[in-house]
Order: structure tokens, then sequence, then C-alpha cells
């Protein structure tokens, strides 16, 4: 007798084509907190243990800097990106959303988990020097703990302006690349490693002007230990990183992503 509820059976085929769950809020709004993390540790990590100890070397540890906030992005945009798709910016969050690529009512959420990372990984390298040479972390910090500035607090002593135009161009350019390796029709593969590229690229730039930001979060996570200048001019590097980003994300959207119409 044959069952009068019988299964239907599955096949193989259907399995192999059924796409995964879409990773839940809570598990995206990690990943932003942990890739963010990543590269601030990588990088700020980088700038404040390589340029105290090989002070008589910059050029090494201005090439350090720049290779370890790009390598920094490649490793978190393919162990974290699959998830929440790998911004660990703000700057990118929110010209993502210009772009019509991400929504704009899930960015308060990504920003503040990318801050919250970045500051958690300005704190490990806090507790890390609490327990290095004697005077290393007031050394440290009197230094800026790496934060962005511009007059003194510049490598090279360039001015505000100079620091502004610098954030809104190098921003809005990391945008453009952003968007157009991770286009869902004309994108690559190896996005993340052209992003990490292009941010490695973007700090041999910039380095000497203002430290290089491109990213607030990456700015408050030092800034909040660099002593009273570097707060003072934390403002610089929230505001035009976010306009830099939101005029490449509209720019992108209308010069790029315009489908063309036949009469």
């Amino acid at each position: 007798m044959s069952d009068p509820n019988p299964e239907s059976p599955v096949e193989p085929t259907e399995l192999a084509h059924t796409p995964p769950p879409a990773p839940a809020t809570s598990a995206k709004l990690a990943a932003e907190a942990f890739g963010t993390l990543l590269l601030v540790l990588g990088g700020v990590g980088t700038a404040v243990f390589a340029s105290h100890h090989f002070s008589d070397t910059p050029a090494a540890v201005y090439t350090a800097v720049a290779l370890a906030f790009g390598l920094s992005v490649v490793v978190g945009a393919y162990a974290f990106g699959p998830i929440s798709g790998g911004h660990f910016n703000p700057a990118v969050t929110l010209g993502l959303a210009a772009a019509g690529r991400f929504p704009w009512r899930e960015t308060g959420g990504y920003i503040a988990a990318q801050v919250v990372g970045g500051v958690i990984a300005t704190t490990l390298l806090v507790l890390i020097g609490l327990f290095g040479p004697a005077g290393w972390l007031g050394t440290a910090q009197d230094a800026g703990f790496a934060s962005n500035g511009w007059d003194g607090a510049s490598p090279a002593g360039f001015g505000m302006v100079a620091a502004i135009i610098a954030e809104v161009i190098l921003t809005g350019l990391f945008l453009l690349i952003i968007l157009g390796v991770t286009h869902p029709t004309r994108g690559t593969p190896l996005a993340g490693l052209a992003i990490g590229l292009a941010l490695a690229l973007i700090h041999f730039i910039s380095i000497p002007v203002d430290n290089t930001s491109v990213n607030p979060a990456r700015s408050i996570a030092s800034a909040i230990y660099g002593g009273g200048e570097a707060l003072a001019q934390l403002w610089v590097f929230i505001v035009f990183p976010i306009v830099g980003a939101l005029l490449a994300g509209w720019a992108y959207k209308a010069l790029f992503d315009v489908s063309s119409k036949r009469s």
C-alpha cells in the first residue's frame, strides 16, 4: 500500500540552486564592526607602532602604513564583504546610498557599527601600549596617535584647505572605484583586491598632506586618543570625506548608470 501523504523528493539540483538565506541585520552590523576594527587595527596600529620604532627610516614607515591600510581592506572585504557588503567606512556607506546601491534606512546602523569597531581597535592599541616601554604610550599620544590634521598636525605642514581638497577628491575617487568594480553587471570578482590597492594608492598620495582619512570612522578612532588638537580638527575629516562620497555617488548614478533608450 502506498503512503497516503508521500513527501515530494527533493532533487539534488534543486538544493544546489537554492539561494542561501540573507544575513540577519545583526550579522551585517557585526561584520561592519569587525571589518572596521581590522582596518583601524591594521592601519593605525602600523602607524603608531612602526613610526615610533623605526623613526630613522620614515620612507619605510610611510610605505608600510599605506600598504597596511590597503591590505586590511583586502582581507576584510573577502572575510566580511559577503555578509555586509564590506563598507567599513561611513563615507562609503553614504556614497553607496547616494548611488542607489544601499538603502538609506540602513545607513545609521552601519555607521554606528563602523564607529564602534574603529574605537574598539584604537582602544586595543592603547591597551597594548600600556604594557609597552616606559613612556611609549604618552609619546604616541603626544604625537597625535596617527590622527588626521593640518598645519602643525600635517606630516608635511599642509594647511586646512589642502586637507579639505584632498579629502573631497580622494574620497570621491575611492567611491567611483568601489562603484565601478562592484557594479552588478560590470563588476569584477577581484573587487576586494582593486579596492584595497586603491586605498593604498590614496595613502601614498595624501599621508604627507593630512595623514589620510577618507574614512570618518578611522579619524574618530584615532582622534579620541590623539589629544585636543586632533579632536579640534576632527570635523574636517568627518564632513569632507562624506561630501566627496555623496558627490561621487550621485555623479556615478547620473553618468554611468543611465540606461540607453532607443526611440
